[in-house]
């Protein structure tokens, strides 16, 4: 079996599909990446057994056939070559040679018989949407997701579709984050999809308006197809939390205030915050002011922001770091932040519109 084909493309299929072969596995064939061949083409995919990415990329070949190569040591060969034009060949004992202008390597492969076949989707619905609107998506709410697995489904996001809206939401039981879009996709459903795949998935989202990407929900799995890639995953099972529940129905104190300059603030107390020196951010809100403050072992810091504040003064402690993400993931010039008690958790809204809602708990000051 032999192909020629374009050294950055094989690269790039290479490195992507990469990022969903394990390290290690009970089945040896996944710890590597699998090249199907076929003519004037190849199928690049790496799994495992809970995420597969898979691509094609265009080739000069008569052939067919399926190996299996060690992805680290071929990509590395790949990124080396010094040809932009690369011509793969592998023998009846799995021999590979890559030859480009005057370098050529031999390396080994090994029969793809053990390797499972990607997971089909059958009676699916279908989302279509701009790919800059979902990695906007992810990225502002993909950060609340829960990091430990006390609770399995909370380290995926829910999709919540109804009439039309599209509703991605994260909780870690701290912090809420959810972000709305219209879509055109009228079917009522809901499923959840793993972290991990929508960190990957947004790697390969475009910033472009003008890409789309379509979206497949099956009963156990979920594809996103993005520009020549299918990312294909399992969908976690559970009853996911009855996030509306968290969410404050009123409040007493309510500001404005611009995103930048809080959260500009915000960092200039994480200076004294590290693992040795904890200490919560102290907010007072009262009048048009809001002071912020800190203090640890290290040192102190005070600043005094301008904004507006409707209602009852109030006195609030936060962590530097799920304050910091909720204002970053913000994403609009001001904001507005709803507020009942120092116990009760915030929310962290657009001053117009409803795009987003981020809730925070608080942390108890000491007197």
């Amino acid at each position: 079996m032999k192909f020629r084909c374009n050294r950055t493309a094989l690269y790039e299929a290479i490195v992507n599909a990469s990022k969903a072969v394990p390290q290690k596995s009970n089945i040896a064939a996944l710890e590597g990446i699998k090249l199907a061949i076929s003519e004037n083409s190849l199928e690049v995919t790496g799994y495992d057994l809970e995420l597969g990415i898979q691509t094609k990329i265009d080739t000069v070949s008569s052939d067919s056939g399926i190996i299996i190569v060690n992805a680290r040591l071929f990509s590395e060969i790949i990124r080396r070559m010094s040809s932009d034009e690369l011509n793969v060949e592998i023998d009846e004992m799995l021999n590979v040679t890559i030859t480009g202008n005057n370098t050529e390597y031999n390396i080994s492969a090994v029969p793809a018989d053990e390797y499972p076949d990607l997971p089909k989707i059958e009676n699916n619905s279908s989302i279509t949407m701009t790919q800059s609107i979902l990695k906007n998506m992810i990225g502002q709410t993909n950060y609340a997701v829960a990091v430990n697995d006390n609770k399995p489904i909370l380290t995926g996001e829910l999709f919540e579709i109804e009439n039309g809206l599209l509703r991605m939401v994260a909780i870690d039981g701290y912090r809420l984050a959810i972000r709305n879009e219209q879509i055109k996709c009228y079917d009522n459903i809901n499923f959840v999809v793993p972290s991990k795949t929508l960190n990957e998935v947004s790697k390969l989202l475009s910033d472009s308006e003008d890409k789309e990407c379509t979206i497949f929900v099956g009963t156990k799995h979920i594809i996103f197809d993005i520009s020549g890639y299918q990312v294909i995953s399992r969908l976690l099972e559970g009853e996911f939390h009855n996030y509306k529940s968290s969410i404050p129905s009123d409040f007493k104190t309510e500001i404005i205030i611009k995103t930048r300059e809080f959260c500009d603030s915000v960092e200039r107390c994480s200076l004294l915050i590290n693992d040795k020196n904890k200490s919560p951010i102290k907010c007072s809100f009262e009048g048009n002011s809001l002071r912020v403050e800190c203090k640890t072992g290290i040192g102190k810091v005070c600043d005094m922001l301008e904004s507006e504040i409707n209602g009852e003064p109030i006195t609030i402690g936060f962590n530097n770091k799920y304050l910091l993400d909720a204002l970053k993931a913000s994403e609009t010039d001001k904001i507005k932040i709803q507020m009942i008690a120092p116990n009760r958790p915030i929310k962290v809204i657009p001053v117009t519109g409803d795009s987003f809602m981020f809730l925070l708990m608080p942390i108890q000051l000491k007197n």
